[in-house]
């Protein structure tokens, strides 16, 4: 089997080169993968044969199915394949045969970028902050459950141990999944830099190495599938969902943002306190400023605001630090090219290609209207009064979705780092969440309700 399982994106392949790795892998079926506007991914399987097809941009999908794309009457769209990322699923292979991907851009009859595809919206905000002569990298670090699934086998909340921050086995059960969870990333040319079990229990992370924003949304797609099927040929059921047991901690995201200018990290300047540059004093009370705004985008289901609670390591207040994690956005240690903004609120449920794009462009406001951010917090504010707090003017972000939704709707930064489209369909789609969330009788109102009333 070749080794070219996965191509960095500088190195696009031409159409006979991907057809040669097929036939060295005796690839079956190729999958072209794109994702809607909630961040699930979606995907047409085609027989190899149909490869020329699908790479010149033959292959169609009806765009009225999917949810927040196109009505009945201009249903008709196209794949246009990026072929940075045809990759192998390792998951897939069988007796010698393999399945490969293509992750798609979603286009117009006409030949134009569909602007609700999230992924070319994300182009666009990149295209709009390279004008300004800026590139954003991001490095992920998304937290997982790993839970039991029923004689069914459907999922449970029942952890698959009950191990904790750091353990190793035999309490850590999660060992060899994680293992294999690695080596199966690995294949796909990821630059695995650690894995560990979180604090929680059942809870894990796998930390890959940074990418430009278009790469690393790409890989977080791609890492929640290869999660989830190595989890399923363990017989256990991964989920992303933020927090799915009450007193626990959730699972986070946290992004780790740098922009570069001329080939070179422009949060870095030796000369200034913390080694933090003006342009990154900027971004950060960007981020700051508008936070609030694109919270719903980051943190996007009714259960994300069940994380986003004091007590839990979650980061809730709106403040930035050198090094307290008790700040909603931190600066780690490195410096020089490693030199970042740790943005710790955002959880894996959210579309990263929305997300991206809504940070950079809360980012870039922050650079052009030369925004200055309040002076560091270095104490515990968990630990604070809310006196306290609200002397040193530290808002909290939304407590609920309902909140976050009224913030994202009065929001200029919003709409421009969604594109009408996006922006629209979005706000529509959570109001409709939260309208559903709203009228469901809990297990906590029964048992807190039935008997005394």
């Amino acid at each position: 089997m070749t080794n070219a399982t996965f191509i960095p994106r500088q190195q696009a392949l031409t159409n006979d080169e991907i057809k040669q790795i097929m036939r060295e892998n005796n690839v079956k079926f190729i999958r072209l993968q794109f994702v809607d506007i909630n961040g699930h991914v979606k995907n047409m399987a085609l027989p190899a044969e149909q490869i020329d097809k699908a790479l010149n941009n033959e292959i169609m999908l009806d765009g009225s199915s999917i949810k927040g794309f196109r009505s009945i009457e201009t249903s008709d769209m196209y794949f246009y394949p990026d072929r940075t990322t045809f990759a192998l699923l390792p998951w897939r292979e069988k007796d010698g045969a393999n399945v490969a991907r293509l992750i798609c851009d979603i286009y117009n009859p006409d030949g134009t970028p569909f602007d609700g595809c999230p992924r070319n919206n994300l182009k666009r905000v990149l295209e709009e902050a390279k004008k300004l002569g800026y590139t954003m990298n991001v490095g992920p670090e998304a937290e997982f459950f790993l839970f039991k699934k029923n004689e069914n086998g459907r999922p449970t909340c029942v952890t698959h141990d009950a191990a904790g921050y750091y353990d190793v086995g035999p309490d850590d059960l999660g060992e060899n999944v994680r293992a294999e969870m690695v080596a199966t990333l690995q294949k796909m040319g990821f630059e695995i830099e650690a894995s560990h079990h979180e604090v929680a229990e059942g809870q894990h992370e796998i930390d890959f190495k940074y990418a430009d924003a278009l790469t690393t949304a790409d890989n977080v797609t791609t890492f929640r599938i290869a999660v989830k099927s190595v989890a399923a040929k363990h017989g256990l059921h991964a989920t992303f969902m933020p927090k799915p047991i009450f007193g626990i901690n959730g699972s986070g995201m946290h992004c780790n943002i740098s922009l570069n200018k001329n080939g070179k990290n422009a949060f870095l300047d030796e000369s200034r306190p913390y080694q933090l540059s003006q342009e990154a004093l900027w971004a950060i009370g960007g981020v700051l400023k508008n936070i609030r705004n694109i919270t719903a985008i980051t943190n996007p289901l009714v259960n994300s605001y069940k994380r986003l609670v004091p007590g839990y390591e979650a980061p809730v207040y709106l403040a930035w630090s050198a090094a307290n994690r008790s700040a909603l956005l931190r600066i780690p240690a490195k410096r020089g090219p490693a030199t970042r903004v740790e943005l710790r609120s955002p959880d894996p449920s959210c579309n990263p290609y929305l997300a991206f794009a809504a940070i950079l462009t809360a980012a870039l406001d922050g650079i052009k209207e030369q925004v200055e951010p309040p002076l560091p917090t270095e104490q515990n504010i968990y630990q604070l009064s809310d006196k306290e707090r609200k002397k040193l003017k530290i808002e909290s972000l939304p407590g609920s979705l309902l909140e976050a939704i009224d913030c994202m709707e009065k929001s200029p930064i919003a709409r421009e780092a969604l594109g009408d489209h996006i922006y629209n369909e979005f706000l529509a789609a959570k109001r409709t969440e939260w309208d559903k969330f709203r009228v469901v009788v809990t297990e906590w109102e029964v048992d807190k309700y039935l008997e005394r009333y």
